[in-house]
């Protein structure tokens, strides 16, 4: 679920003192992506967010019963998935 501005919209992120080498190599990929930057980042953040990281899945599969898989082998097979996608 998105989180809304009271006026219906979705929030702003405003991230400040990005290093100058930082901003031009983002402008590049932006461009070569034919995005702007703004849309270059917004599709990184939504991916990033997407991602579930391996703590939230732990905290995740903690909660559920049964089963008897080891946790390397539960970490391999997500490592595996990820892989494939």
């Amino acid at each position: 679920m998105a989180l809304a501005g009271q006026n219906g919209s979705m929030p702003n992120i405003r991230i400040k003192d990005v290093p100058d080498e930082t901003s031009v190599v983002l402008r590049q990929r932006a461009r070569a992506a034919n995005q702007s930057l703004q849309e270059y980042l917004r599709s990184k953040l939504i991916a990033e967010a997407s991602q579930p990281t391996i703590d939230e899945v732990l905290y995740r599969v903690g909660g559920r019963t049964g089963g008897s898989l080891r946790l390397t082998d539960a970490v391999g097979q997500l490592r595996c998935d990820r892989a494939r996608d």
